[in-house]
């Protein structure tokens, strides 16, 4: 099996410019697809679309393409090229199976292929990995270009690419990265949502969300930590308590990033009730185990509710129906009888792409929400409007009651908002809303601490490679644990160290032998060279890759969650995330990547991430050390000068632990005007 995957790979990659037309790809019956896209776009804008796609083929195939694409392009609203779909599954392989002439390009193979499993991908043939519109390329001719591309790479070239697009190989040395990523980089003026989709249709840039277009996705349990770590925060915070059995935590998400609330919530140990209005998604976690219940009846869902509440053991049980309905259910049993059956409550819809699937109004089924949002767009949007506003008012009505709710970072209480839903603080005008955020609010200002979500990839493939790397992962916070640490720095250690020692029995892995923690700057030196040493020795059979979510201490400038809490004015400057992607790029990183929208959405924040290959080199020690400190305390600099306190101790104390580190730390002011 391993040599024929190497021979299909191969021939993926060596047949470019294309030859002959595959005959094998189509637009398969059986995964789910993305919702067909509504551009407005002018009859010359059609053609240019068109025009666009075929640049990547000989003129001998340009009458059948140009009429399939233009067919495509009427039916889906866009160019994806189902044709050229490889008709071998896509998932990450073992690093060896490759065929690249350098490791680091291998390992970006590798990455790529795991966003696109179709076990991973939220709509696989649309090569969109989660977030309903995060894109990894905008069509197959991209894939296979960029493979083709990484398969002939050496250690002194490096990849461009723009949105998706592989504009070529280009000389550079060993020390620069393999490939510099950016995606949707519109000029700001022009990064409305309206621009985007006409732009997408026209091929010439994308929406990479935050990992999808970077290539560093590791399936669900890329966020299940992190909901792991804000459902407990929550429960010390909102109910006081670190045992959660018999609580219960309501939420709407199935898919890609939201999939992980059903984990969580059993890690936890709470009660958790999950709406999905698509029956694929619920399905699909429910077979990986990551669901434990299903129930489509409103009735049998509250009686499951009071059972579990009684029995007061954890359980996932997703509804399949809109989350409105749940909510408006509860005000009802609430009314009915006075009990209140929610404790806890947030929502994981894709609520940065509210118009295109990633809200689905209560008002219709799933199916005709597909139909209506690119038939009549307009009409479609206005059911969402009062199907927002319906749900903030079941919520107003609950929290009023006891529940606690809070924003999980996905535009919902924006959204919501801009329809005119009741989520601000006194009227409409303020911009601050009556519900907390996660971020500043829940999780603590661990940003200003230095910590957030780090993560890595096995690149054999073998899961006794991530077995050791958790055992080495324990060792490590175990011993930093032995040192004097602060009260809010020792939170974090303990609750990260109950994390990956638990992590192995939870069955989190899908697709690549993957594992996330949060950690600061100190944690992930420690981890990237403990990695390294195992690969130099054999401990661990392949490369590591080290990558981190975008949604970090330096990684995303982002005035509605990540930066929510700076408060001196430049919550909506995006200086941090670019000087942080161009930073980590000469300092080791063996890819970078740069992007407009993720997580809140598009125009709304501007986000980077890395990937560094541990081969186990001393070369890569030294990427290490040097990447990784400038990558977290650049972001802890920046929230010092903006006065948080936190921050402002933490690169204190980096200063003091390297002489070279010269940071400008802020005066106290004591004048205010009269």
């Amino acid at each position: 099996m391993a040599s024929d995957i190497a021979d299909e790979m191969s021939a993926l990659c060596v047949d470019w410019p294309l030859s002959r037309l595959p005959e094998g790809g189509r637009r398969a019956d059986d995964v789910p697809h993305a919702p067909n896209r509504n551009p407005v776009l002018s009859g010359d804008e059609k053609r240019l679309a068109v025009s666009n796609a075929l640049r990547y083929f000989p003129p001998e195939f340009h009458e059948t393409l140009g009429k399939e694409f233009a067919e495509e392009l009427e039916n889906y609203g866009h160019i994806y090229m189902y044709r050229l779909i490889p008709t071998f599954p896509l998932r990450a392989y073992p690093i060896t199976e490759y065929p690249a002439k350098c490791l680091q390009a291998a390992a970006i193979m590798c990455m790529i292929m795991n966003n696109l499993d179709r076990q991973v991908a939220q709509y696989p043939q649309e090569l969109v990995t989660y977030g309903g519109n995060g894109q990894v390329f905008s069509n197959w001719a991209q894939f296979r270009l960029t493979m083709h591309y990484l398969s002939t790479m050496t250690s002194e070239q490096t990849l461009v690419m723009y949105s998706g697009h592989p504009l070529g190989l280009f000389p550079s040395t060993p020390d620069a990265p393999r490939a510099i990523i950016t995606n949707g980089m519109v000029i700001p003026n022009y990064s409305s949502h309206e621009m985007y989709e006409r732009l997408f249709a026209l091929g010439v840039t994308m929406y990479g969300q935050m990992t999808a277009g970077s290539y560093c996705y590791i399936g669900p349990q890329g966020i299940v930590h992190g909901t792991t770590l804000t459902i407990m925060n929550a429960g010390r915070k909102y109910l006081g308590q670190e045992d959660l059995s018999g609580k219960v935590l309501v939420t709407s998400g199935l898919g890609g990033m939201s999939g992980a609330q059903a984990k969580a919530a059993v890690i936890c140990g709470c009660v958790g009730v999950i709406a999905e209005v698509s029956a694929d998604a619920l399905e699909k976690r429910f077979v990986q185990g990551w669901l434990m219940e299903k129930v489509t009846d409103l009735d049998q869902l509250v009686a499951r509710i009071r059972k579990a509440r009684r029995d007061r053991r954890p359980v996932s049980i997703g509804y399949h129906g809109n989350v409105v309905d749940v909510w408006e259910k509860l005000v009802d049993e609430m009314d009915r009888t006075g009990d209140l059956l929610v404790d806890l409550g947030t929502d994981q819809t894709s609520c940065h792409n509210p118009f295109l699937g990633g809200y689905y109004p209560v008002q219709l089924s799933y199916e005709e929400s597909r139909i209506l949002m690119h038939s009549n767009s307009e009409q479609f949007r206005e059911f969402v409007r009062i199907s927002l506003r319906r749900q903030v008012a079941a919520i107003n009505r609950l929290s009023g009651a006891g529940m606690s709710f809070w924003d999980y970072g996905n535009a919902f209480l924006l959204e919501a908002g801009r329809a005119g839903a009741d989520v601000f603080k006194g009227d409409s005008a303020s911009s601050e809303f009556r519900f907390p955020s996660y971020v500043q609010d829940i999780m603590g200002d661990i940003f200003s601490l230095g910590f957030g979500p780090f993560r890595w990839v096995c690149t054999s493939g073998e899961e006794k490679d991530l077995v050791e790397t958790d055992r080495i992962a324990t060792e490590i916070f175990e011993s930093v644990l032995k040192n004097e640490v602060p009260p809010p720095v020792e939170q974090q250690y303990n609750d990260n160290l109950r994390w990956i020692k638990e992590a192995g029995s939870h069955q989190l892995v899908v697709g690549s032998q993957a594992r996330i923690l949060y950690s600061d700057q100190r944690g992930r030196i420690q981890l990237a060279l403990a990695f390294n040493k195992a690969v130099s020795s054999g401990t661990l059979r392949g490369p590591v890759v080290v990558s981190r979510d975008h949604h970090d201490v330096s990684g995303t400038d982002s005035p509605f969650r990540e930066t929510s809490n700076v408060y001196d004015g430049s919550a909506f400057c995006a200086d941090m995330a670019v000087q942080n992607v161009i930073g980590d790029s000469f300092r080791g990183a063996t890819w970078v990547a740069l992007h407009n929208g993720g997580g809140v959405g598009w125009g709304e924040v501007i986000n980077g991430g890395f990937g560094l290959v541990l081969d186990g080199s001393e070369d890569a020690g030294r990427r290490a050390k040097q990447m990784l400190a400038w990558d977290v305390s650049n972001g802890v600099a920046r929230r010092s000068w903006s006065g948080n306190e936190l921050a402002n101790e933490t690169i204190r104390q980096a200063m003091k632990e390297d002489d070279d580190l010269r940071v400008t730390l802020p005066f106290p002011v004591t004048w205010s005007p009269q």
